[in-house]
């Protein structure tokens, strides 16, 4: 049931009033269009990017997002990747890239799960991993002397 605005008002009033802040994995770093940034951005956080960064971003645990106004020129290693705006480096991540159909990505993903959208534009390579080769990838990647000749001709035809 609805409270009368006198008796709100007098609610208010009689309690201090402290904000809460609330800590969650929905928290969200924004690089905003005026800004550039020359170097390494790493952090805990999600990551929205709708202005300038060349460098290396390391977002492990979290979401990197390039905004429409967003120009990265950097290698992004991240659980997810969305790309509204100009993506150019090579992206790493351990969910899911998703190229938006705004979006450009020039470089070469390593990715679980990717998504591009009609009108994106991508540029590169795309090695879609599941679970488990990510887990064996140090397992898999000592060479057998029988398969070493096999890789050698497939790299040199691709």
């Amino acid at each position: 049931m609805l409270q009368s605005p006198d008796n709100s008002q007098k609610l208010q009033s009689s309690q201090s009033y402290t904000p809460v802040r609330t800590s969650s994995p929905t928290d969200q770093a924004t690089i905003g269009r005026s800004l550039v940034i020359k170097g390494e951005v790493s952090g805990s956080e999600t990551l929205y990017v709708d202005g300038r960064i060349e460098g290396t971003i390391n977002i492990a645990e979290n979401r990197v997002t390039v905004g429409r106004n967003g120009t990265v020129a950097a290698n992004i290693t991240a659980r997810e990747v969305v790309i509204m705006g100009k993506v150019t480096g090579n992206i790493q991540c351990t969910d899911r890239v998703d190229i938006r159909s705004e979006g450009s990505l020039t470089g070469d993903v390593i990715t679980q799960r990717i998504s591009v959208e009609d009108g994106a534009i991508l540029k590169g390579s795309v090695q879609v991993r599941s679970a488990e080769q990510k887990n064996t990838k140090s397992e898999s990647a000592k060479p057998v002397a029988s398969d070493q000749p096999k890789p050698a001709t497939a790299v040199a035809h691709a």
